[in-house]
């Protein structure tokens, strides 16, 4: 009976949009979280404690306050909404790319504390032997330092990915739950059960946790030796 009284097409739409963010918000993560994580990781100045921080931020803060802050920012009223709607002659607000927008400002922590993480664990020596031979610092990245955190940069881009398809609280604030157009998995969850219909609750809630179960299943997994 359960299964019967869900609308397929409409149960499919939240699923086809969520992991359309999340692909390509997890993606725009993983590259400034490497990129982010690789410069920290190396370099010292005053104040880094300090921008550190605030990369940070978006893991502890309340989602609606995330949330709010991107909607001054992204709004009419901000010279950098302004210029964004410039870019995309339209308010990104209430899109779906606002929701791709939210799902890396939450993302982007997780990819960078796990690449920097990585990136500190390199014996420096196998850096300079590089250096020392001619190499430069694009080749020493690419041949001897991404190499050597491969595994935790996969972890990583799997992290920001689920991170990015869970995400409720900033999207809901940016971009709506508009059905068809920015409703994902989480908020359509939610207004389900506020309109009482368990059945397709349900069956997001279950798409839901395969999803990420078989995410998290995949981060963990011991590479082959």
């Amino acid at each position: 009976m359960i299964m019967a009284d869900i609308n397929w097409p409409a149960f499919w739409a939240p699923i086809r949009l969520s992991l359309q963010v999340s692909l390509i918000s997890s993606i725009v993560a993983v590259i400034l979280g490497v990129s982010v994580a690789w410069w920290m990781s190396r370099k010292t100045f005053r104040g880094k404690l300090l921008l550190e921080t605030a990369f940070m931020l978006p893991l502890v803060l309340p989602p609606t306050v995330v949330g709010f802050l991107l909607l001054v920012a992204l709004g009419r009223k901000s010279w950098f909404g302004r210029y964004i709607e410039s870019i995309f002659t339209e308010p990104i607000l209430f899109t779906w790319w606002a929701a791709v927008i939210a799902s890396i400002v939450v993302a982007f922590p997780l990819v960078y504390q796990t690449m920097k993480v990585a990136f500190s664990s390199i014996d420096r020596d196998l850096e300079d032997a590089g250096r020392s031979n001619g190499a430069n610092e694009w080749q020493v990245f690419r041949y001897i330092s991404f190499p050597l955190v491969f595994s935790s940069f996969l972890t990583a881009y799997i992290l920001g990915f689920a991170r990015s398809l869970g995400e409720f609280g900033a999207t809901l604030m940016i971009a709506g739950n508009i059905p068809g157009k920015t409703q994902t998995i989480p908020t359509a969850i939610y207004v389900a059960v506020d309109s009482g219909d368990m059945a397709i609750a349900w069956a997001w809630t279950c798409s839901m946790v395969v999803i990420s179960f078989l995410m998290l299943l995949i981060a963990r997994r011991k590479p082959p030796q």
